[in-house]
């Protein structure tokens, strides 16, 4: 069975534009497939836990710096959790908003928590890391309220789309479309109606993609 991983970084509920064009990709990728299993994972509620000094100190261990404590072995058990919920999925959905020309900060903990040597990437010193995760595809939805392709860097920088899809690469995942919603401040309602309809067609027809490669039944 196709399994779905949806990671919602926006707090905004249903004010949020970057949730609208997920669930519209969401509801187009059920229509095709509606067996799909779907999980849903909303950062703001999902009680991450810190990635903090014992964090660390699990995730170095993997070079053989030193043995994990009793404390850093629960501490990477959790991470391992987290990260069998994350590689379950073999499609990939990100709603991001944009925030301060990045994304939000739960988003960069949940990244960080997942990046596990070991798990989700490998390293070696002659050739340099290398993604574990394989035959999996992601679909990232980005907003921005002023930001737009084309203006002067007085309106922001785009730090959001490399950021995530450097990040999806160097975790092995290499099948990655990108659909953004520009400049919701910038237009007058009328054009923020229009390009929101385009947007909006636009990840129905990623879904559409996605799914059709999905596994014969």
């Amino acid at each position: 069975m196709k399994k779905l991983l949806y990671v919602k970084a926006s707090p905004r509920s249903d004010k949020s534009i970057s949730l609208k064009l997920g669930d519209a990709y969401l509801g187009a990728y059920k229509e095709k497939y509606p067996d799909v299993q779907v999980d849903e994972i909303d950062l703001w509620h999902a009680n991450l836990p810190e990635f903090d000094g014992d964090s660390a100190a699990a995730k170095v261990s993997f070079f053989g710096e030193a043995a994990m404590n009793e404390k850093q072995k629960t501490v990477y058990e959790e991470l391992v959790s987290i990260f069998n919920r994350f590689n379950a999925a073999d499609d990939y959905l990100f709603a991001v908003p944009m925030w301060n020309f990045g994304v939000p900060y739960k988003l960069k903990q949940y990244i960080d928590l997942l990046s596990m040597p070991g798990t989700l990437f490998g390293f070696e010193p002659a050739t340099g890391y290398v993604g574990l995760l394989k035959n999996k595809r992601a679909t990232a939805v980005y907003t921005a309220a002023i930001y737009m392709p084309g203006l002067s860097k007085a309106y922001g920088t785009d730090h959001t789309t490399p950021y995530l899809t450097d990040w999806l690469n160097f975790a092995g995942i290499d099948d990655v479309t990108n659909v953004w919603f520009y400049g919701s401040k910038m237009r007058d309602a009328v054009e923020t109606s229009t390009a929101l309809e385009e947007s909006l067609s636009e990840v129905r027809a990623a879904a559409m993609r996605t799914s059709l490669l999905a596994p014969a039944k």
